[in-house]
């Protein structure tokens, strides 16, 4: 077993993909495709290593020193380490081995697969396929936590202010001594609380990717079976198809010949790479027959052997060389830093304001005013009081803690981006199948020529009354065509069950397809007659599959082919088999089955009445597949080679004979007309987009309500040619449109933009290109855009749109080209946009709070002290107590604060204008709430003064002057009595600034902090206590009292301070009550 850990090469997960659905077996390119798009998570879906920009030079790099390897012929020592992997790679010859010496050297069969002894033999030598954790860089994180944010700042000015106790202090004061270790303090405190908040971001989004499932399909003991890709060995047989992504290295032993990977996230090219079965290059990173760990299959089907598994896989060599990037901040927290910055900038001005002001006036006419320690001491309280220290905390704690509450909810966000811009989402394109219908697909209705039965009358007639397959009848030839052409297969373990519960692999239609087949017939006795000798699997481009067989028994005959048709054909002919849209293939058919099973001509009379039921169908939301058939002649070409594929490709663009239709239902999903009344409610417009059938997609959308209009008023593509758009689509009445993915290809910019106005619209047969175009049309009119889906043809748009949101039943490419993942329901994405809009709400929620008392009603203190000559009011100590204590603790809580009832009633936010931090909210933390604190916290301060024998007056431009007849203690002692009051006063009243912040429209009556668990936030109550506790911790202990200048507290300047802080309540509370009254009032527009 020691020969798999020389000869293999390990398993990370790749985070970035390009798409191109390039799902044809011609070799043109057409099209450009989407951008990149990077995304985080788990070891399954999603890793914690973003390669975009190592991985595809250092591939390049190795892929070269391979070749100059073999050039070289020699096995010297390479100092490099990406030199020595590609050395490694060098020695490798999986690629160039024939089939027998591969599977002897892995001890496996193609037929069979591995034994279970193999397995766990192999397991317990290499290990699970997972990937190594990444390096972790201890000292820089740490640094970061520290030193990120304000954190610098905290700890230049502690530094500061010890300087101003010694040496600068003559004498040294206690009081400086002890803010700086309190700036100390915080400095430690910020650094930990970043780093404990950054330890449970990660488990959180570990926990989040670690629910995302992740399986594959492999061949065991001869039994096709689904099993965790964690679980895979070398030697493995692999069973992929489109969509897929490979969980480890293989060789390639059957593949059809559309078959084509994206290697984008280890090459960094955009092509698709067609695969092989044979070697095409020497080189082990650019042969063909080799897929590599990490890459999409974007079209086909096939089937390789496993050759590596965990870090041996080349995509494990290469993530060893690539180091982890830093993470960059989401588009809130740029905006709250940018705030930052901005108050930064204002707090630079003002300290040099302070410098001036001192150098050129107060040292000059007052110089005992302020010293130089005194002028260090104040303008780090000016930097203090500007300085938000509690914002970027409760900024990262909020995206956190909502990005957890969804995860419980089953809404899986992988980035905290996405979390932020589900707040912003205006319209959300949704795929129709399996997104907004429940994708368990049944046969309910089939056609054989004009004749229409429902499912039980056609199992009726196609048996005997001893219950034998008839032959030669119209229903066992399209029972026939339905087994043959079908990439599903019954999974072995659950053959024992009844129909309708055994489990098939494959997808919805094929499984509808498969059970209707079973019940014409057994599905196994049909695929023992004839041998498969191709097949084109089913695309979004070509919307049909082909399968191509060779007699295996002339019981098949009988079976499969009319009488006259059996007589006819011989072992040298093929039988072609094809299935797909009407629209597309009905076209292609000459001849038709009719009811009694003969072949006869295809007549503009049948074609019509054809095309009627299939009308029909369409109309009651059923999805119709056409089943066809042709008999070939036989070909000495390869059937896994381009020339057999064209040759069978151009045989079926005409001479078919159709066979059959089938009606398939796909019912929606319960709980989709209630998600769209919620979503249309929140002013976001849903739009469908789907491959199906104009009329089925019709007929559905109406089922979901994305339709609310009658037949008769819903326009087509001619609605956009003639009318004016502000006359029609501006008036009261919801407009609606049905438009198809060809006429899309038509339209004009100015069509585009009337088309981009309407309130409801289905686009109809679109393709992958098509939904991406329709993404960034929606785009460049500014409007956000959410893609939900979950097939590999929804890929594309998924990564292109501003949020795309995929289900946890999709395909891996569509969960890997999204930003969140719906793991239950499709109605979790109502309280996704629910939770994105709350977290706007709540931080600007936070600012308002912070800034009123951590920022403006510090800052005037200092001011009045410089500039007036009034005494510092509220101590520089106290104020540190403010912003990064009894302030930060009730700020981060608000993070917990429930939706406000009207928060899926407003529109969704526009991003150029709605900024986090607006003029509104300003006018109202600055000029009403701070305005009003600031001047009842002087008032009280200085009302005491006057009451105590020191009138305002005598302190008017005193510049430290002390009243006659007042000792120096005394006057002291009485300052700091005020000092403690001006604090007392800014945090009670805050407990009630808290509580009106908590709404920005509602009463608080109607959103209780308490007793209703829909509104309540308890937190908010501990916080509030903490805040207390402060108090009485710094006032009221006798060793900080003599240390600090701090002194207790008169009762009535704890009941005062709430009798204001009521008064702000009540004040907040008329605002709120004249904005809802009047939503188009002057208030409700200054409102923030």
């Amino acid at each position: 077993m020691g020969f798999y850990k020389e000869q293999s090469v390990g398993f990370e997960d790749p985070v970035l993909i390009r798409y191109a659905d390039e799902e044809h077996v011609e070799d043109s390119q057409r099209g450009k495709r989407p951008d990149n798009v990077y995304s985080n998570g788990g070891p399954s879906r999603r890793s914690s290593i973003d390669p975009a920009a190592a991985l595809p030079v250092t591939y390049r790099t190795m892929s070269m020193e391979i070749d100059e390897t073999y050039d070289r012929k020699t096995n010297q020592d390479l100092k490099m380490a990406g030199a020595k992997a590609a050395q490694d790679l060098a020695e490798l010859d999986w690629h160039i081995v024939s089939r027998s010496e591969l599977f002897t050297r892995l001890s496996t069969s193609p037929v069979d697969g591995l034994t279970t002894a193999k397995v766990k033999c192999r397991l317990a030598e290499l290990g699970k396929n997972a990937p190594s954790r990444p390096p972790s860089h201890f000292v820089r994180d740490w640094l970061s936590y520290f030193f990120g944010g304000f954190g610098f700042t905290l700890l230049v000015s502690s530094i500061l202010v010890l300087v101003s106790w010694k040496p600068l202090g003559q004498p040294p004061d206690v009081a400086n001594l002890a803010l700086a270790l309190v700036l100390f303090g915080v400095f430690v405190i910020q650094g930990g609380f970043n780093a404990w908040q950054d330890f449970s971001s990660s488990r959180v989004m570990a926990s989040i990717t670690g629910m995302l499932p992740d399986e594959c399909q492999l061949l065991r003991e001869g039994n096709r079976i689904t099993t965790a890709a964690t679980e895979i060995v070398p030697g493995d047989i692999l069973l992929f198809h489109a969509g897929s992504k490979l969980p480890a290295d293989i060789r390639f032993i059957e593949i059809s010949s559309d078959t084509k990977f994206d290697r984008s996230i280890l090459t960094g090219e955009s092509i698709p790479l067609p695969a092989t079965v044979d070697s095409t290059n020497d080189n082990y990173l650019e042969t063909s027959c080799i897929g590599l760990q990490g890459t999409f299959c974007l079209s086909g089907t096939g089937v390789g052997v496993v050759l590596a598994t965990g870090d041996r896989t080349v995509f494990g060599k290469i993530a060893k060389l690539a180091s982890q990037p830093t993470t960059g901040m989401t588009t809130l927290q740029k905006e709250v830093y940018l705030f930052c910055i901005v108050i930064g900038t204002v707090m630079a001005i003002m300290i040099a304001v302070v410098l001036i002001v001192w150098g050129a006036w107060l040292q000059r006419d007052h110089p005992g005013w302020i010293t130089v320690p005194t002028l260090i001491v104040s303008c780090v309280s000016v930097a203090v009081s500007f300085i938000p220290e509690g914002l970027p905390i409760a900024v990262t704690a909020s995206l956190t803690i909502t990005a957890n509450l969804m995860r419980r909810n089953k809404i899986l966000c992988k980035s905290l981006k996405a979390v932020e811009t589900l707040g912003s989402v205006s319209v959300i394109c949704t795929d129709k199948t399996g997104t907004l219908t429940m994708n368990n697909m049944w046969v309910v209705e089939c056609a054989t020529g004009d004749l229409r039965m429902p499912r039980q009358l056609a199992i009726d007639r196609s048996f005997t009354e001893n219950d034998k397959r008839l032959s030669n009848t119209a229903l066992s030839q399209l029972g026939s065509v339905a087994s043959l052409c079908n990439a599903g297969e019954f999974d072995i373990t659950t053959c024992g069950l009844p129909l309708a519960n055994r489990k098939i692999i494959g997808d919805a239609t094929d499984q509808a397809v498969l059970r209707f087949a079973e019940t014409l017939g057994s599905v196994a006795e049909v695929r023992a007659m004839w041998n498969k000798r191709f097949e084109l699997p089913f695309n979004s481009k070509n919307k049909f599959m082909i399968s191509v067989f060779s007699i295996a028994k002339d019981i098949g005959r009988d079976v499969a082919l009319s009488a006259a048709e059996s007589e006819e054909f011989t072992e040298d002919e093929l039988l072609l088999t094809i299935k797909g849209a009407p629209d597309i293939i009905i076209a292609r058919c000459n001849r038709y089955i009719d009811r009694h099973g003969v072949s006869c001509p295809l007549d503009s009379n049948t074609r019509d009445v054809i095309e009627n039921i299939k009308d029909k169908w369409s109309r009651e939301g059923k999805r119709v597949i056409l089943l066809a058939r042709k008999t070939l002649p036989w070909t000495t070409a390869e059937a896994s080679s381009k020339d057999f594929g064209k040759e069978v490709l151009e045989h079926a663009r005409s001479g078919l004979t159709l066979v059959g239709m089938v009606g398939i239902m796909d019912p929606p999903r319960e709980e989709i007309p209630r998600v769209i009344s919620s979503l249309r409610r929140a002013g976001i417009r849903i739009f469908m987009v789907t491959g199906d059938f104009a009329l089925t997609a019709e007929a559905i959308a109406r089922e979901c309500r994305i339709i609310s209009n009658t037949p008769d008023r819903i326009h087509d593509v001619s609605s956009l040619q003639h009318y004016d758009t502000a006359a029609d689509l501006c008036s009261d009445r919801i407009s609606s449109i049905v438009i198809s993915g060809s006429e899309l290809t038509t339209l004009s910019d100015t069509q585009w933009t009337k088309l981009c106005q309407y309130d409801e619209i289905v686009f109809a047969r679109t393709t992958p290109e098509q939904k991406l175009r329709i993404v960034k049309e929606f785009q460049s009119r500014d409007e956000i855009v959410g893609m939900t889906g979950d097939g590999v043809n929804d890929a594309p748009s998924l990564k292109a749109a501003d949020i795309g949101i995929a289900l946890g039943s999709g395909s891996d490419i569509a969960i890997e080209a999204s930003d969140m993942v719906l793991l239950d329901k499709f109605d979790a994405i109502v309280e996704a946009v629910e939770y994105g809009r709350v977290v706007f709400d709540n931080l600007k929620k936070t600012i308002a709070y912070l800034l009123p008392a951590g920022c403006f009603a510090e800052f005037w203190p200092i001011i009045t002290y410089i500039v007036l000559g009034l005494p510092q009011i509220l101590s520089s100590f106290l104020m540190i107590i403010i912003s990064c204590f009894t302030d930060c603790v009730a700020a981060t809580m608000l993070a917990f604060e429930k939706p406000e009832s009207d928060v899926l009633l407003r529109p969704p936010r526009r991003t150029k204008e709605d900024h986090l931090v607006s003029w509104r909210l300003i006018l109202q933390a600055y000029f009403f709430v701070g305005t009003l604190q600031t001047i009842c916290s002087f008032a009280m301060s200085y009302w005491y003064l006057q009451r105590k024998g020191i009138p305002f007056s005598t302190l008017w431009l005193g510049f430290g002057a002390i009243p006659e007849g007042i000792s120096f203690d005394y006057y002291t002692q009485k300052l700091n009595e005020a000092s403690s009051i001006y604090f007392v006063n800014l945090v009670v009243m805050q407990w009630f600034n808290l509580m009106a912040v908590r709404t920005r429209r509602q009463s608080i009556f109607q959103m209780p902090p308490a007793f209703n668990k829909k509104t309540q936030n308890l937190y908010l109550f501990p916080a509030i206590l903490f805040s207390l506790l402060m108090v009485f911790f710094w006032l009221y202990i006798p060793t900080f009292q003599s240390a600090l200048g701090t002194t207790t507290v008169p009762a009535i300047h704890f009941f005062l301070p709430m009798c204001f802080g009521f008064c702000i309540l009540l004040l907040e509370e008329g605002r709120k009550y004249i904005v809802r009254k009047h939503p188009e009032g002057l208030l409700a527009k200054c409102a923030w």
